[in-house]
């Protein structure tokens, strides 16, 4: 019985570690190509910068003041930013009031989040496009509205599963000890929420800041936020520089990469917290 265990543990591990290989590939060759002449990597992308190809850090600086990069990072920081705030803490609140008030309303609330999941982006951007121009959300600090409401779905339905595993009596504690609803929710209900807060806002943070489509369609270039900046790189037939779009790549990378690492303990917990007790 141990050896078939093991055997079994053995075989998991050599898939595993296959598929880890296969998802680290891609990332290798553009790094790796991130550090060659645009002409090298056209010819032979598979081949490893030499003496002739290796450019440095060129491709990096060149790139990056193409793109202007110090403005595309202060708007994409700045979307992410308060999108995934006001998704953790007016998501948070509503998945705690639809728990805690059974009614009619309150169900028919949730079963709305639950169904607008399975809405595609595509069916609704045209004329999500021209509700955004007509309320002035067209710009770097509205769209941050719109996020809110693409991104409520999925984190209501975190939240609420998340929220049914609190015990009642944390509440009922603070009620004696004379909490009104906000207070009680800030002090007591939030701090619990610890867990499943974090894999909200890595799992949206991961979509916002990758994001293109909605950025392009809303912002378009007036507040060019780094994906869109990225893909005028490659404006223009015949004079796409690969080298400066490699390098951009893994810049922009970097910071998502570093908030994943620095959060990914609590993701697994969350996500099992938030969808088996739901």
């Amino acid at each position: 019985m141990q050896e078939k265990r093991k055997a079994a543990n053995i075989l998991i591990y050599v898939i595993l570690t296959i598929l880890s290989v296969i998802f680290i590939i891609p990332i290798a060759l553009v790094i790796m190509n991130s550090l060659k002449n645009k002409l090298y990597i056209s010819t032979s992308p598979f081949a490893l910068p030499n003496s002739e190809s290796f450019r440095g850090l060129k491709n990096y600086i060149e790139g990056l003041t193409k793109i202007h990069f110090m403005d595309s990072i202060g708007y994409s920081l700045f979307i992410t930013v308060v999108s995934v705030i006001m998704i953790i803490v007016f998501c948070s609140m509503t998945a705690w009031y639809i728990t805690r008030v059974k009614n009619k309303l309150t169900s028919f609330i949730y079963f709305m989040f639950i169904a607008s999941m399975v809405v595609p982006f595509q069916m609704v951007m045209y004329t999500m496009t021209k509700v955004a121009n007509m309320t002035h959300l067209d710009n770097f600090v509205g769209i941050n509205v719109l996020y809110l409401g693409f991104g409520s779905s999925m984190a209501v339905f975190m939240f609420t599963g998340f929220v049914k595993g609190i015990p009642i009596e944390l509440e009922e504690a603070g009620l004696i000890d004379g909490c009104n609803p906000l207070t009680m929710f800030v002090k007591v209900v939030f701090p619990v929420l610890k867990p499943i807060s974090i894999t909200i806002a890595i799992l949206n943070a991961m979509w916002i800041w990758n994001d293109f489509l909605l950025p392009y369609l809303i912002i378009g270039t007036k507040y060019r936020t780094i994906p869109v900046a990225i893909q005028y790189l490659r404006s223009g037939y015949g004079s796409i520089d690969y080298g400066h779009l490699m390098a951009t790549i893994v810049i922009a990378l970097i910071p998502i990469v570093i908030f994943y690492f620095m959060c990914q303990k609590y993701i697994i917990e969350g996500i099992v917290a938030g969808a088996v007790k739901g």
